[in-house]
C-alpha cells in the first residue's frame, strides 16, 4: 500500500427508491462479508433515527450478525450517538459485543443527534444536548468499562464481565471533539464526509494533546469521507450526480431513498445549488478511476497526517457499491478476493 494507508467502510445501510430495509441491510452484511475478504481494516455502521432512507438506526444491533459473519476485519460504530443513551447501557451492550467476538469491536461515538431533536428527546429525555453532559457520560463509561462505578448503595458493573473492552473512538466534524478525543486518550475519527472544510490543523491538536490511555497508548486517527470509485470516469460522474443530488435534496429537508442516475441525469441544477455543492459538498466526495481515488486519497491522507481513509458510499444500484469498494481495494492492493454473493 502506498504510505501504508489502511481502509476502512462506514456503511450507513441506505434504503433505494422502490427498495426496502431489509434489502438494504442485507447488502450491509454482503459488503461487510466481502470487505473481510479484500482486507479492510475495519467496518463502521451508523445510528440514525426518523429517516426512512436509512435503515441503520441501532448499530450495536447490527454488529452482532456483521462481526457473526465476519472473521477478521474489526466491527464498529460509527457512531452510538451518546446522548441518546444511558452510558451504563452503551457500556453493557458493548461489553457483551467484546466478550462474544473480543479484540474485534469498535466504539466509535458521537454527540450529534443522529436524526432530528425531537427523536433524540424521546430516545432520551433527559437528553439536554450539552457537552457538560456529554463529558460527563464519558466519564460513566469509563468508571464502567473498569469497574470503578458506585454510589451510596454500593458498586455497580456493567455485564457482562470481560477480560478486555472495545476501542473507543471519537467522532469530530469540527474539531471541538478532537480534543475530547486526545484527553479520554481515545481514537479520532475525522469526519470530512459530514463537514468538507474541517481542518486538518484539529488532528495534529489532537495529536500533539494526546494522553496516553490504558486502553490506546498511542494516538491513532483516521479520516472518513464519501468515496466513489469506478471502472470509468463517465461512470464515476455519474454515481457522483446521484450522491450531489442526494445531499441537495437531504439539504432541503427531503430524506427519501436513493434515485437512480436515470431518474436524475436531466436534473439541472440551480445557480444556488451549484455554489452550496462547490463551497459544501464539493470536499465530503472524493470519485473517480481507481487511479484517480488512490492519488486524491493519498494527498489527503498526508495532508491530514493520517494513515486509515474509511469511505462511505451510496449508489443506487448495490452492484455500484460494492464494485466502488472492490475497486478501492484493489488501488491500494490490499488482498481481494472477489465472490460477490449479493444475499
Amino acid at each position: 500500500m502506498s504510505k501504508s494507508i489502511k481502509l476502512s467502510i462506514l456503511d450507513q445501510s441506505p434504503v433505494r427508491k422502490g427498495g426496502s430495509a431489509r434489502d438494504a441491510l442485507q447488502q450491509t452484511i454482503t459488503v461487510a462479508r466481502q470487505a473481510d475478504q479484500w482486507g479492510y481494516t475495519r467496518f463502521w455502521v451508523s445510528e440514525h433515527h426518523n429517516a426512512a432512507a436509512i435503515a441503520g438506526s441501532a448499530p450495536e444491533v447490527l454488529m452482532v450478525k456483521l462481526a457473526d459473519e465476519t472473521q477478521q476485519i474489526r466491527i464498529g460504530s460509527g457512531g452510538v450517538m451518546l446522548p441518546n443513551h444511558s452510558a451504563l447501557k452503551v457500556a453493557e451492550n458493548f461489553r457483551l459485543l467484546e466478550s462474544l467476538f473480543p479484540g474485534r469491536i469498535d466504539l466509535g461515538m458521537g454527540r450529534a443527534p443522529g436524526g432530528d431533536r425531537i427523536s433524540s428527546a424521546l430516545l432520551n429525555p433527559s437528553n439536554d444536548f450539552s457537552e457538560q453532559s456529554y463529558r460527563q457520560q464519558l466519564d460513566y463509561l469509563q468508571t464502567f468499562f473498569t469497574d470503578s462505578a458506585g454510589t451510596q448503595y454500593g458498586p455497580v458493573l456493567a455485564v457482562p464481565q470481560a477480560d478486555t473492552i472495545p476501542a473507543q473512538w471519537i467522532l469530530s466534524s469540527s474539531g471541538g471533539s478532537s480534543q475530547l478525543a486526545a484527553e479520554y486518550g481515545m481514537g479520532l475519527a475525522v469526519a470530512r464526509f459530514i463537514n468538507g472544510q474541517v481542518s486538518p490543523r484539529i488532528v495534529e491538536a489532537y495529536k500533539r494533546d494526546f494522553r496516553p490511555s490504558e486502553f490506546m497508548p498511542e494516538p491513532s486517527a483516521l479520516l472518513a469521507l464519501f468515496v466513489i470509485c469506478a471502472d470509468t470516469e463517465e461512470k464515476a460522474q455519474q454515481l457522483r450526480k446521484v450522491l450531489e443530488y442526494r445531499l441537495i435534496q437531504m439539504d432541503k429537508g427531503r430524506f427519501e431513498g436513493v434515485d437512480d442516475y436515470e431518474t436524475i441525469k436531466d436534473y439541472e441544477f440551480t445557480l444556488a445549488e451549484e455554489d452550496r455543492l462547490r463551497f459544501f459538498h464539493a470536499d465530503r466526495i472524493v470519485s473517480g478511476t481507481p487511479e484517480q481515488v488512490k492519488e486524491e486519497l493519498t494527498q489527503l491522507a498526508n495532508e491530514y497526517e493520517v494513515d486509515e481513509i474509511m469511505a462511505s458510499t451510496m449508489t443506487y444500484h448495490f452492484e455500484d457499491r460494492l464494485r466502488s469498494f472492490e475497486l478501492l481495494a484493489q488501488a491500494f492492493s490490499t488482498t481481494v478476493v472477489t465472490n460477490h454473493q449479493l444475499f
